[in-house]
């Protein structure tokens, strides 16, 4: 079983879902379908459907969390280095072409969001971000072309 990257912060969000689907979700849902059988013919019943539907979804999503916890491996990020890029690091880099300026943390595959500033240390850019160090240059062949970074900074 291999084991995934994740930061203290990534794991405790993890639990914080599934505890959730849990406790909160799976019993709203429960009810939902008792509600929806007691209208009676479940062959034209869109509730009955929909809640039935909700219920795979949440328990797929209990297993998929149960599976990830399982496999996390927490990385304290407490006492990074500042010389290198490691996991957990938070990076300035920026866009040599555009001038533009951009800052990621470096994380784990499970708690990547580019649109709060998480990637993934398994994703193109971050494994060019990984082990290098500020003055640095990232060199990125994307679908658009080539985009070329500057390592300014770790965070």
């Amino acid at each position: 079983m291999d084991r995934t990257p994740v930061t203290k912060e990534g794991y405790e969000a993890l639990k914080k879902e599934l505890k959730n689907l849990k406790r909160v979700e799976r019993p709203q849902n429960i009810k939902a379908i008792e509600e929806a059988r007691a209208h009676g013919d479940l062959s034209e019943n869109a509730e009955f459907d929909a809640a039935k539907e909700r219920q795979g979804f949440i328990e797929g999503r209990i297993n998929e969390l149960g599976y990830k916890l399982a496999t996390a491996d927490i990385i304290l990020t407490e006492n990074l280095p500042k010389d290198r890029a490691v996991f957990g690091s938070k990076v300035l880099l920026e866009n040599i072409d555009s001038g533009e300026e951009v800052e990621y943390r470096l994380v784990g595959p499970e708690e990547s969001d580019i649109k709060e500033g998480r990637i993934s240390v398994s994703s193109p850019l971050g494994k060019a971000i990984l082990g290098k160090k500020p003055g640095d240059e990232l060199t990125l062949i994307v679908p658009g072309g080539k985009r070329i970074y500057e390592f300014v900074d770790i965070l």
